[in-house]
């Protein structure tokens, strides 16, 4: 079975084809993110027009690398929320074009749980159920993942994502935008030690909080003139505690799931020292941690498609009435 694949929740537009909800024929995704960069964050406007002038180019290059031809399609799916409304709207528009032009099934997918599924395009043998962290530039959050179509959340930010937060403290230091990848090679040649940083504790306690700390990163700074090496530290020191606080909360969602699964996803998933210390687990703990290959943490189509299968083989299935969800 060829399930299209659209996602266009935030800056990115992609157009993927999966084969039998496993392999990857092509996934073409195109971004916008240069136009954003001088605003030091995506610009919701900017972000829409540029998905509503590339979406047909985008996908008709998926076509082509996947050596297919439309009426190969069988199942169109299509990013619903959580995401940018507009953006949003450009790809269900497209997505209910496509699904009406080649009479073949419409199906809305959530993001996070596309997210999730990314992992299991890596010809990785996952069982489940499993807990899920899903952290990225609009979201930071902890599922518990029976099997396809039955994920509950257990705990999420109350305030600033973790993708935003990094992007937050890399202009709080003048670093530019997107903040992740620059913190993250700064942090490379920093002390986490030099520096004392916590984030804020929640009511519930899987919830996350990432303001606190970065604010506490602005009183550090103070209209300071910092050297390079202080930096270094500064984004050492805020990375550490972020990561050892997406690993205490995932570790007690587990402990109260009872699983000893983790699947993680999103663009924080491809730093490499959440990478590192999740990994460092394994050799103390009795754990299973899956991460998804660099390039599907990022907003891709290739996992929307994928969980399309999955979800169609279901029961699963939209109409052209399908609108912008939301998380739950």
């Amino acid at each position: 079975m060829y399930v299209l694949g659209i996602e266009t929740s935030c800056d990115e537009t992609s157009v993927a084809i999966v084969k039998d909800g496993k392999k990857i024929l092509s996934n073409v995704v195109a971004s916008s993110l240069k136009f954003h960069k001088k605003y030091g964050g995506v610009v919701p406007e900017i972000a829409s027009r540029m998905q509503l002038d590339s979406i047909t180019l985008v996908a008709e290059e998926a076509l082509k690398e996947a050596k297919l031809k439309l009426k190969d399609i069988n199942l169109v799916a299509v990013t619903s929320g959580p995401g940018l409304l507009g953006s949003l709207l450009v790809g269900i528009s497209f997505a209910k074009a496509l699904s009406l032009s080649l009479g073949v099934p419409l199906l809305g997918i959530n993001h996070l749980e596309a997210h999730i599924y990314a992992n299991f395009l890596n010809g990785q043998n996952i069982k489940l159920p499993a807990l899920a962290l899903i952290v990225s530039g609009g979201h930071t959050s902890l599922f518990y993942v029976k099997d396809f179509g039955e994920i509950e959340i257990l705990g999420q930010t109350l305030d600033d994502a973790c993708g935003e937060a990094f992007d937050k403290v890399a202009k709080i230091l003048k670093l530019g935008y997107p903040g992740g990848p620059i913190i993250e090679r700064l942090a490379k040649k920093g002390n986490f030690k030099r520096i004392k940083f916590s984030c804020s504790e929640t009511k519930r306690p899987l919830d996350f909080s990432f303001s606190g700390i970065k604010t506490a990163v602005l009183y550090s700074v103070n209209g300071k003139r910092l050297t390079v090496n202080e930096k270094r530290n500064i984004a050492a020191s805020f990375q550490e505690v972020v990561i050892d606080t997406l690993i205490k909360k995932s570790l007690l969602a587990m402990q109260i799931k009872k699983v000893r699964r983790l699947i993680l996803g999103g663009g924080v998933a491809a730093n490499q020292r959440l990478r590192e210390k999740f990994f460092n687990l394994i050799k103390t703990k009795d754990l299973q941690i899956y991460f998804p290959p660099l390039a599907l943490c990022m907003d891709n189509a290739a996992m929307v498609a994928g969980l399309g299968f999955q979800l169609f083989k279901k029961g699963y299935c939209s109409d052209l009435s399908l609108g912008i969800t939301t998380l739950n």
